[in-house]
This record gives C-alpha cells, structure tokens and sequence, in this order.
C-alpha cells in the first residue's frame, strides 16, 4: 500500500511542477466558454439552451490536455521500466497514475463545470447534476484516457494518436451526461441517464487498467 501512496504523490508533483496542474485545462475551459456566444449569438435563450450540453463537451475535451504526459516521460526516462519491475502491480500502478490525472485536473474541471453553465445563462437549477455528471464522467475520461496514452506510447505523434483512441470512447458518457441534464432540463426523469454514466465510468475504471497495463509492458518489451 505505501508503494502505491508515494506513487500518488508523486504522480500530483508532476502534475503541478511540469504540467501546470488544472491550469491550462481550465484556461482552454474558459477559453471555450468565452467563445461560444461568438459562435451561436448572444440571445440569452439560445445560450441557456445549449449550455448545459456545452459545459459537459468542453469537459470532455478539456480532458485531453494533459494525457500524453501521462505515461510519456515515464518511459523516455526509464522509470516506466522500474515500474513495471518494481513491487506493485502494474495495474494497480496504472490506476494510480490515473486517478492523478483525474485529481489535477478532472476534479477542478468538475468545479468550473456548473459555474460555466451558469455563466452562459443554464437554470441554476441544473447547477448540482452538472458538477455531479462532471465529477463522474471526469474520472472516466481519465481512465478512458489513459487507455490511449498506453496505446499511444513510443509513437511520434502521441497526442494526435490518443486524441484518435479516446474521443470515440468519450462519445457514450458525453451522450449519457448530457441526456441527464437534457431531461432534468425539460422537466423529465433524468436517473436512468445518470445511472448509464456511472456504469460506464465504473466499467472504465475497472478494465482499463488492464489494458494499460498489458500496452506498457508491450511498450517497455
């Protein structure tokens, strides 16, 4: 378990001394939120309208960021190869490197969520079931992330390959997400799209780590 703690600590270090923690995700979050009524107008009404579904997007591709460097400069530096030898399993090393991930960057994007929705005129109302779809799809994009940051390892063109992985996989809990609050936003039953999100993250945080491990050992081979 101790192994498995520094790890985490190590993995938050990094994070904020060479990758700028939340910072840049959440500049290109706001970036987009600045940008959206130049794109569909200023009315207030067509804002309100999409910008529930527009928080959860931006989410999604705010997520992207920062996912090359997951496993990257592990492997250019060689301490991907201790661990892989070292005494945790990969598995669970991958999981932890991933739940990094989603604390530097996906919980302050799970934050800045419903602020932004509001900001750009979504019923208050719907400010508690963004923060909570965003804090759950938060941890799925990271661990769907890493999935394509272990696939993408030792390619030369790394961001654009794990953009190519893991923007189809984001597609179901972007569709589940916002199917939630599209329903709570007209008044209708909103769980079951809530419960279809938590699954798949649930799915996500239980298999990929397998698969990230299975392609790191592959890589370090």
């Amino acid at each position: 378990m101790k192994p498995l703690v520094t790890l985490l600590g190590r993995e938050l270090a990094l994070a904020w001394s060479r990758g700028g923690g939340p910072l840049p995700a959440l500049a290109f979050y706001a970036g987009m939120a600045t940008l959206l009524p130049f794109a569909v107008g200023p009315e207030p009404e067509r804002l309100a309208a999409v910008a529930p579904g527009f928080a959860w997007l931006a989410l999604a591709l705010a997520s992207l960021l920062s996912l090359e460097r997951l496993f990257e400069r592990d492997f250019e530096d060689g301490t991907l190869d201790l661990l892989v030898l070292g005494p945790a399993p990969l598995e669970a090393v991958c999981a932890i490197k991933c739940l990094a991930q989603w604390l530097a960057a996906g919980l302050p994007l799970a934050f800045a969520a419903p602020l932004a929705a509001i900001a750009l005129g979504a019923p208050v109302a719907l400010a508690p079931l963004v923060f909570l779809c965003a804090l759950i799809g938060g941890l799925a994009f990271a661990f769907v992330g890493g999935l394509g940051a272990a696939l993408a390892l030792g390619s030369r063109r790394g961001g654009l390959l794990i953009a190519i992985i893991v923007l189809p996989l984001f597609a179901p809990p972007v569709i589940f997400g916002g199917g939630a609050l599209t329903q709570l936003a007209a008044g209708l039953p909103w769980t079951s799209g809530l419960a279809l999100l938590a699954g798949w993250t649930a799915a996500a945080v239980a298999l990929s780590p397998l698969a990230m491990a299975a392609a790191c050992r592959n890589a370090v081979d």
